[in-house]
């Protein structure tokens, strides 16, 4: 007879055993200063993976673009013969197909606490930090269009809330968001912290979360952060961001 618990014991990684790929060319396409091309980025680095970037700056929108990623979208991976969009399949592509430190635990909820971190950032972090507060208050002004601080006053509770769940979440007293291994929420909610940080909104507001800010010191004193942040050009204006005021400014 089989032991069924023993069974569901096995972790998910025996079930689903990672497959050594081969170390053919790895390219990240995007814009440099995109928070989702960061997270693939970041998470290349941890896992050791050697790969180059290609600006898409100056083809956002155009054919070539979308016949890359037909919804107009950042960021994009080919590895070889294989193209992948979406930023969880890259990231889960990633650390399931090249060795190096695995960033999803095998712990089926631990597995689950992250996805669930990682949805929430989709949900919760990037939209109000970046989506709301960052781009007005430092990509538009770098493009001369004028902050809407009705934007900025809707996201900025929201913001709060959201920091009040991570640092929450944070008091299990482990150096990261799951626990005491890194995994893919980590690099998810790094860049946009990152981002709204550089706001005075963000400046301000940071002190009032200790627990939170020891991760973000943690994150960023990690070499292959280091590494990362030293490899980016000078942070210029994004140009294609001027038609975002049309397509997908939030309207309050």
């Amino acid at each position: 007879m089989v032991c069924l618990q023993c069974k569901f014991s096995l972790s998910w990684r025996q079930i689903h055993p990672a497959k050594v790929t081969a170390m053919t060319d790895v390219v990240v396409l995007g814009f440099p200063r995109s928070t989702y091309v960061h997270i693939v980025r970041l998470v290349l680095a941890q896992k050791g993976v050697a790969h180059s970037f290609r600006d898409l700056e100056p083809e956002m929108g155009s054919a070539s673009h979308l016949a890359l990623h037909p919804f107009d979208r950042v960021p994009i991976l080919q590895h070889g013969d294989f193209t992948l969009y979406e930023t969880s399949a890259i990231a889960t592509y990633v650390d399931e197909a090249f060795e190096g430190p695995p960033l999803q635990p095998n712990d089926v909820r631990a597995r689950a606490r992250m996805n669930q971190w990682i949805s929430s950032v989709n949900s919760y972090y990037y939209p109000y930090m970046i989506y709301h507060v960052t781009h007005e208050r430092l990509v538009f002004p770098e493009l001369g269009i004028a902050s809407d601080e009705k934007v900025v006053a809707h996201a900025l509770p929201k913001v709060q809330r959201a920091l009040e769940v991570l640092e929450k979440a944070l008091g299990h007293g482990a150096d990261y968001i799951v626990g005491s291994e890194l995994t893919l929420a980590d690099f998810f909610m790094l860049p946009s912290t990152y981002a709204f940080g550089l706001t005075e909104e963000g400046k301000a507001i940071y002190p009032k979360y200790p627990s939170f800010c020891e991760w973000r010191a943690r994150m960023e004193a990690l070499p292959t952060v280091k590494r990362f942040r030293a490899s980016l050009p000078p942070r210029n204006p994004i140009e294609h961001a001027r038609k975002w005021g049309v397509s997908h400014r939030p309207k309050y």
